[in-house]
Protein backbone atom coordinates (compact mmCIF):
# COMPACT_ATOMS: atom_id res chain seq x y z
CA UNK A 1 0.00 0.00 0.00
CA UNK A 2 1.75 3.41 -0.91
CA UNK A 3 1.79 6.27 1.32
CA UNK A 4 -1.26 8.33 0.24
CA UNK A 5 -3.26 5.16 0.66
CA UNK A 6 -2.25 4.36 4.12
CA UNK A 7 -2.93 8.30 4.84
CA UNK A 8 -6.50 7.96 3.36
CA UNK A 9 -7.51 3.81 5.00
CA UNK A 10 -6.03 5.24 8.81
CA UNK A 11 -8.06 8.90 8.03
CA UNK A 12 -10.95 6.86 7.28
CA UNK A 13 -10.44 4.44 10.89
CA UNK A 14 -9.80 7.26 12.86
CA UNK A 15 -12.74 9.00 11.57
CA UNK A 16 -15.26 5.77 12.08
CA UNK A 17 -13.67 5.33 15.65
CA UNK A 18 -14.81 9.21 16.29
CA UNK A 19 -18.18 8.80 14.78
CA UNK A 20 -19.04 5.56 16.38
CA UNK A 21 -18.10 5.93 20.04
CA UNK A 22 -15.26 3.28 19.71
CA UNK A 23 -13.12 2.99 22.81
CA UNK A 24 -10.45 0.32 22.78
CA UNK A 25 -9.49 -1.41 19.80
CA UNK A 26 -8.01 -4.89 19.38
CA UNK A 27 -4.68 -5.63 17.66
CA UNK A 28 -4.71 -8.92 16.13
CA UNK A 29 -2.46 -11.03 14.92
CA UNK A 30 -1.55 -15.00 14.81
CA UNK A 31 0.95 -17.12 16.22
CA UNK A 32 3.08 -19.89 14.15
CA UNK A 33 -0.06 -22.45 14.28
CA UNK A 34 -2.52 -20.20 13.49
CA UNK A 35 -3.72 -19.04 16.72
CA UNK A 36 -5.16 -15.65 17.15
CA UNK A 37 -3.23 -13.35 19.55
CA UNK A 38 -3.48 -9.88 20.46
CA UNK A 39 -4.21 -6.79 22.78
CA UNK A 40 -6.29 -3.95 22.94
CA UNK A 41 -5.34 -0.38 23.29
CA UNK A 42 -7.45 2.60 24.46
CA UNK A 43 -8.56 4.49 21.75
CA UNK A 44 -6.61 7.52 22.46
CA UNK A 45 -3.51 6.20 21.48
CA UNK A 46 -5.09 4.96 17.91
CA UNK A 47 -3.67 7.06 15.94
CA UNK A 48 -0.28 6.40 17.07
CA UNK A 49 -0.33 2.55 16.73
CA UNK A 50 -1.49 3.59 13.03
CA UNK A 51 1.50 5.24 12.34
CA UNK A 52 4.15 4.12 14.48
CA UNK A 53 2.45 0.66 15.52
CA UNK A 54 2.70 -1.04 18.97
CA UNK A 55 5.64 -2.79 20.48
CA UNK A 56 4.89 -6.43 22.50
CA UNK A 57 7.25 -8.93 23.64
CA UNK A 58 7.82 -11.53 20.90
CA UNK A 59 9.47 -13.82 23.52
CA UNK A 60 5.91 -14.63 24.88
CA UNK A 61 4.49 -15.97 21.97
CA UNK A 62 5.03 -19.15 21.35
CA UNK A 63 7.56 -19.84 18.13
CA UNK A 64 8.33 -16.21 17.78
CA UNK A 65 11.11 -15.34 19.34
CA UNK A 66 14.08 -16.41 21.80
CA UNK A 67 14.39 -13.72 24.73
CA UNK A 68 17.39 -12.26 23.67
CA UNK A 69 15.41 -10.76 19.80
CA UNK A 70 12.06 -10.25 21.60
CA UNK A 71 11.41 -6.65 20.91
CA UNK A 72 8.32 -7.04 18.02
CA UNK A 73 6.31 -4.43 16.75
CA UNK A 74 2.49 -5.02 16.00
CA UNK A 75 1.52 -2.93 13.03
CA UNK A 76 -2.41 -2.16 12.35
CA UNK A 77 -3.33 -2.97 8.66
CA UNK A 78 -5.92 -0.38 8.45
CA UNK A 79 -8.15 -1.94 5.40
CA UNK A 80 -9.05 -4.61 8.07
CA UNK A 81 -10.36 -2.32 10.79
CA UNK A 82 -13.99 -3.61 11.78
CA UNK A 83 -16.12 -2.82 14.48
CA UNK A 84 -16.88 -5.43 16.82
CA UNK A 85 -20.84 -6.32 16.54
CA UNK A 86 -21.29 -8.42 19.22
CA UNK A 87 -19.77 -5.74 21.70
CA UNK A 88 -22.11 -2.98 22.79
CA UNK A 89 -22.59 0.50 20.74
CA UNK A 90 -21.49 2.71 23.56
CA UNK A 91 -18.07 2.26 24.25
CA UNK A 92 -17.45 0.23 21.13
CA UNK A 93 -14.86 -1.89 20.29
CA UNK A 94 -12.98 -2.41 17.30
CA UNK A 95 -10.10 -4.65 15.70
CA UNK A 96 -7.59 -4.67 13.09
CA UNK A 97 -4.97 -7.29 11.69
CA UNK A 98 -1.74 -6.51 12.30
CA UNK A 99 1.77 -7.10 10.46
CA UNK A 100 4.50 -8.58 12.95
CA UNK A 101 7.89 -6.29 12.19
CA UNK A 102 11.22 -6.28 13.91
CA UNK A 103 12.36 -3.17 15.33
CA UNK A 104 13.72 -2.00 12.71
CA UNK A 105 10.63 -2.15 10.69
CA UNK A 106 11.35 -5.31 8.57
CA UNK A 107 8.69 -8.32 7.94
CA UNK A 108 9.49 -10.42 11.42
CA UNK A 109 9.50 -14.02 9.16
CA UNK A 110 7.78 -15.75 11.52
CA UNK A 111 4.46 -14.02 11.01
CA UNK A 112 2.07 -15.60 9.01
CA UNK A 113 0.56 -13.07 6.90
CA UNK A 114 4.39 -11.86 6.06
CA UNK A 115 4.52 -15.75 4.95
CA UNK A 116 1.55 -15.68 3.27
CA UNK A 117 2.66 -12.09 1.17
CA UNK A 118 6.13 -13.52 0.52
CA UNK A 119 4.48 -16.32 -1.45
CA UNK A 120 1.78 -14.72 -2.70
CA UNK A 121 4.43 -12.18 -4.86
CA UNK A 122 6.39 -15.30 -5.52
CA UNK A 123 3.46 -17.06 -7.36
CA UNK A 124 2.62 -13.76 -8.78
CA UNK A 125 6.42 -13.72 -10.12
CA UNK A 126 6.14 -17.11 -11.74
CA UNK A 127 2.59 -15.74 -13.41
CA UNK A 128 0.28 -17.63 -11.09
CA UNK A 129 -3.20 -16.01 -9.30
CA UNK A 130 -4.00 -17.23 -5.97
CA UNK A 131 -7.46 -17.56 -5.18
CA UNK A 132 -9.26 -18.61 -2.07
CA UNK A 133 -12.43 -19.86 -1.15
CA UNK A 134 -13.19 -20.55 2.51
CA UNK A 135 -15.46 -22.51 3.93
CA UNK A 136 -16.81 -21.58 7.33
CA UNK A 137 -17.74 -24.59 9.01
CA UNK A 138 -19.19 -24.72 12.99
CA UNK A 139 -21.43 -26.68 15.47
CA UNK A 140 -24.36 -25.30 17.55
CA UNK A 141 -23.78 -27.66 21.19
CA UNK A 142 -26.42 -27.24 23.68
CA UNK A 143 -24.60 -25.81 26.34
CA UNK A 144 -20.33 -25.30 26.71
CA UNK A 145 -19.92 -27.90 29.08
CA UNK A 146 -20.90 -30.95 26.74
CA UNK A 147 -20.49 -31.52 22.70
CA UNK A 148 -24.09 -32.54 22.63
CA UNK A 149 -25.87 -30.81 19.53
CA UNK A 150 -28.45 -28.55 19.02
CA UNK A 151 -30.17 -30.09 17.04
CA UNK A 152 -30.63 -33.42 15.31
CA UNK A 153 -30.88 -31.96 11.47
CA UNK A 154 -29.45 -33.73 8.76
CA UNK A 155 -27.50 -32.14 6.43
CA UNK A 156 -29.86 -29.58 3.83
CA UNK A 157 -32.46 -30.44 6.62
CA UNK A 158 -35.24 -27.47 6.52
CA UNK A 159 -37.13 -27.27 9.82
CA UNK A 160 -39.30 -24.39 10.62
CA UNK A 161 -38.41 -25.03 14.38
CA UNK A 162 -34.80 -25.35 14.50
CA UNK A 163 -33.42 -22.94 16.83
CA UNK A 164 -29.86 -24.09 15.18
CA UNK A 165 -31.38 -22.22 11.93
CA UNK A 166 -31.97 -18.93 13.75
CA UNK A 167 -28.48 -19.34 14.78
CA UNK A 168 -26.61 -19.75 11.62
CA UNK A 169 -29.11 -16.71 10.22
CA UNK A 170 -27.09 -14.66 13.49
CA UNK A 171 -24.26 -15.94 12.57
CA UNK A 172 -24.36 -14.70 8.95
CA UNK A 173 -25.98 -11.42 9.72
CA UNK A 174 -22.49 -11.39 12.29
CA UNK A 175 -20.42 -12.36 9.70
CA UNK A 176 -21.16 -9.72 7.03
CA UNK A 177 -21.37 -7.14 9.92
CA UNK A 178 -17.83 -8.04 10.07
CA UNK A 179 -16.92 -7.38 6.60
CA UNK A 180 -17.22 -11.29 5.52
CA UNK A 181 -19.49 -11.73 2.62
CA UNK A 182 -21.36 -14.86 3.09
CA UNK A 183 -22.74 -16.60 -0.25
CA UNK A 184 -25.12 -18.92 1.38
CA UNK A 185 -25.36 -21.44 4.33
CA UNK A 186 -26.93 -24.49 5.37
CA UNK A 187 -27.59 -27.10 7.66
CA UNK A 188 -24.58 -30.02 7.99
Amino acid sequence: MNRQDRDEANAYVLRTARDSDVRFVRLWFTDILGNLKGFALNVAELENALEMGKGFDGASIEGFARTDESDMVAMPDPTTFRILPWRPRQNAVGRMFCDVLTPDGKPFEGDPRSVLKRNLERANRLGYTFHVGPEIEFFYFKDANSTEFLDASGYFDQSASDLATDLRRDTVLMLEEMGIPVEYSHHE
